[in-house]
Parts: structure tokens; C-alpha cells; sequence
């Protein structure tokens, strides 16, 4: 069973390697883990590199919905990564636009708030959206227009968030058959210099707050995403491996789909957190306790070029 016992293990050398001849599938977080802001982790190319040359399935599963996934692809090529392919990246951007299409078949337009990621997956799924659009400077609730037409809210990173858009969102989603959705849970990024963002999760919680209701996540911790790529690739959660460095988001993730979890120290969570939720005595806690634990990605690099 994936995920028995999750011993929160630091593990290196051989045991990494045992690990990795169970897994024919290994899925990647992004931030933190493949790389931070403009600069890739340490050693993150020549892994996801020789993971691949050994037949191994890799994929990148990101909250991070600010970019279309073609624009994933162009970073990761800056970055030093020259073998990784549009398909294998599962953004909660895309997904949002794969589930308004496939799964909600919503019949009617999205009203969003968020950004270019976002509006581009969109567009390209064929799925109808109002972008939250400049309203005149002294509009407020009370007069602006409101479109008959809107089916759904989807909620995601918005650095251009306003008032009114919120209020315009609040509008929509009195009506019970408006689908209420988020792109992702995050509270919060990590910026340079020690500095914080507000995430997605901030944006949903203030219209939950509003509207009494609960949105539909999309991205991680949700299996929505795991679910896209099982459909597409057929892949097993029982012989996939989900690293990450965010406990209650990719750890929790990976619980939530079957699949064994490791936590890499190159990102946000650290063991501190990790081992403080394996010895809380709450058991809804232990499902944020990571399978194994590395300092990061490139303790990889020693038993896959050995395999080599």
C-alpha cells in the first residue's frame, strides 16, 4: 500500500535507488523542487535527464497557474533542460480548462479571476471566459454591468485583483448553479529577499467567505490533476513516486492519490515540519508526513548514474 506507515525517512545512496526501481512514474513539483525563481536546482537538469534515458515516466505537477503551459516549456529550455515536452506538464491552469471542458461540459461562459496562464489554457481548451475586464474608474457594484451568460467562477493568482472583480464574483455565485472553482489552495509564495505573495487560496477563501460556499479545487491537493494524467498516460499510482517541497500541498497530494511521497528541503516545508506532523498524536496529521525525505533532488544523481 503506497504510503504505509509514511515514516518520514531521510534516505540517500542505495535506499534512493530502491526506491526508484519501484517507480515507473515519478512526478516533479516545480518550485522548490525543480527549481527557484530564475535559477534551476542544483542538479535538477541532469536528474530529469537520466530518469528519462532510463525509461522512467517524468512529469511536472504545478499549482503555479500564472503561466500557459507553453511558457512552462520556454523555462524549462532557459533553464537547461532541453528533453522536457509540453504534455508532460500538468499545470492547474490546464487542468482548470480541461475539467470546464471535460468534466463540468459547462454550457455557458467562465468568469475569472486570475491572469495570462490561465486565459491562454483556457482559450485553447475552447471554453468561453470574461476576463474580469477594466471597469471605468468610479464604477462600483451597484452600476456596473453584470453578463446573464456566466456558468461558472474560476479563482486563481490575480496581481491585478479589485474590488469590484470580487464583487462582480460574489454576484455570480448567488445563484446556486454558477460552479464555484480554484485554480489552487496555495496561501501564500515564497518572493526574493525573504518577501510574500498572497496565493490563490487567499482569493477563494475571501469569496468564501462572502458567499457561504466552498470552491472546487482543481490543482494539488485535489487528485483532479493526477486523475489527467492517469487518463492520458495510464499511469498507477501504486508504482508512482510524487516529490515535492510543500507538506499540505504536494505531500498531501500524493497521499490523496496512492502514490509514495517524498519531501525535498530545497523549497518551502522542512523535516522540522515534517517530523512535527509524524509525531502529532491528531491521526487526520499523519497524512501530511512525507514516505522519505531527501536534502534535494540531485541525492538522485550518484544511483541513476550508476544505473547508467
Amino acid at each position: 500500500m503506497a504510503g504505509a506507515g509514511r515514516g518520514c525517512q531521510k534516505i540517500r545512496g542505495s535506499q534512493i535507488r530502491d526506491v526508484l526501481d519501484t517507480k515507473h512514474s515519478v512526478l516533479f513539483d516545480c518550485d522548490g523542487v525543480i527549481w527557484n525563481g530564475e535559477k534551476a536546482v542544483a542538479g535538477a537538469t541532469e536528474v530529469v535527464s537520466l530518469l528519462k534515458k532510463q525509461g522512467k515516466n517524468v512529469f511536472f505537477v504545478t499549482n503555479n497557474c500564472t503561466r500557459p503551459r507553453e511558457n512552462y516549456v520556454q523555462k524549462f529550455s532557459r533553464l537547461g533542460f532541453t528533453d522536457v515536452a509540453q504534455e508532460e506538464i500538468f499545470s492547474s491552469a490546464y487542468c482548470s480548462a480541461v475539467y470546464l471542458r471535460d468534466v463540468a461540459k459547462v454550457q455557458g461562459k467562465v468568469f475569472v479571476i486570475g491572469g495570462h496562464g490561465v486565459y491562454k489554457e483556457l482559450r485553447e481548451a475552447g471554453v468561453p471566459f470574461v476576463e474580469g475586464e477594466a471597469d471605468d474608474p468610479g464604477m462600483t457594484i451597484v452600476d456596473c454591468p453584470l453578463d446573464s451568460d456566466i456558468k461558472a467562477v474560476l479563482v486563481g493568482y490575480d496581481d491585478k485583483l479589485t474590488f469590484l472583480k470580487l464583487a462582480k464574483a460574489c454576484c455570480y455565485l448567488q445563484n446556486d448553479d454558477c460552479l464555484f472553482l480554484a485554480t489552487d489552495p496555495d496561501p501564500w509564495h515564497p518572493l526574493r529577499e525573504g518577501r510574500v505573495t498572497p496565493g490563490s487560496g487567499s482569493l477563494t477563501a475571501a469569496l468564501e467567505t462572502a458567499t457561504g460556499r466552498k470552491a472546487t479545487v482543481i490543482g494539488k491537493p485535489s487528485c483532479f490533476m493526477f486523475e489527467c494524467i492517469a487518463s492520458q498516460f495510464g499511469v498507477d499510482p501504486t508504482n508512482s513516486l510524487m516529490v515535492g517541497d510543500r507538506l499540505e500541498t504536494d505531500i498531501l497530494f500524493g497521499a490523496n492519490c496512492g502514490m509514495d511521497t517524498m519531501l525535498t528541503l530545497t523549497g518551502v516545508s522542512t523535516l522540522e515540519e515534517a517530523q512535527a506532523y509524524k509525531d502529532d498524536q491528531a491521526p487526520e496529521k499523519k497524512i501530511y508526513v512525507p514516505d522519505y525525505v531527501v536534502d534535494t533532488i540531485a541525492d538522485f544523481l550518484p544511483v541513476i548514474e550508476d544505473n547508467e
